[in-house]
């Protein structure tokens, strides 16, 4: 999943930075790195930290007419880098970095997990992850990872939602499987703004409960189902303390 590339001056350059408070210029033969989302690094040869930086400016602009220059922007911060003697002004590949978890069956490029998603390193595919999500070892038989997940019960599904839905796989198990508090009707597994339990008489009945990350642990003294999560065992409706 290749971003924007990775722009690098190199070069005896003057760096002048100015702001509300001032200005400061220095001179020497620096590295200039311009990221995808318009972050700037100026390095020189000593430590890790920049010579001058702009995080996230609001433009940038790159010039390889004489003198090449690098300009950023953001707000009343202005960095400028002038190049007197250029190394190399090259442009790079770049995409987030994160943990590989197998090859990509698209093109074999491989896939990791980054940014809250599975991604390829050389094409397009991406498939955006529960955040409390689990990759297993194990492979989908589509070739894309399992991932393990928790909602009301334990499921591994595929990592493509298209390809085995992790919403169809807690509908199988709990539609229908608990009463509404209010009306007791039954509890439907529903997506709306995320997945809930919802009353089937909706909308003569507003009865509605997202389904927690954790699995269902006994009944709570209301009636509605306990959950253990991360932090304890609760009820599925948050506002009740008693299954705690």
């Amino acid at each position: 999943m290749p971003d924007e590339p990775i722009r690098v001056l190199a070069g005896d350059c003057t760096v002048t930075y100015t702001d509300g408070d001032g200005r400061r210029e220095e001179r020497g033969h620096v590295a200039t790195v311009v990221k995808p989302d318009n972050t700037v690094f100026v390095h020189d040869a000593d430590g890790y930290q920049p010579v001058e930086w702009l995080t996230r400016a609001d433009a940038v602009s790159c010039s390889r007419a004489e003198p090449e220059t690098v300009l950023a922007q953001d707000g009343d911060r202005h960095l400028r880098v002038t190049v007197h003697a250029a190394h190399g002004f090259e442009r790079f590949p770049a995409s987030p970095a994160g943990a590989p978890v197998g090859p990509c069956p698209d093109c074999d490029g491989t896939l990791v997990r980054a940014d809250g998603a599975i991604a390829c390193l050389d094409c397009e595919s991406r498939y955006g992850l529960p955040a409390d999500a689990a990759v297993r070892e194990e492979s989908c038989d589509c070739g894309l990872p399992l991932v393990a997940v928790e909602r009301g019960d334990a499921f591994e599904v595929c990592v493509d939602r298209t390809c085995e839905p992790l919403d169809e796989a807690v509908k199988a198990r709990f539609d229908r499987e608990w009463n509404c508090p209010e009306c007791g009707g039954d509890l439907r597994i529903l997506r709306r703004t995320g997945l809930i339990a919802g009353c089937a008489d909706y909308p003569d009945c507003t009865a509605s409960f997202a389904v927690p990350r954790g699995v269902a642990d006994g009944t709570c003294d209301c009636g509605l189902p306990a959950f253990q999560v991360d932090d304890g065992r609760r009820c599925l409706d948050p506002t009740c303390g008693e299954a705690s």
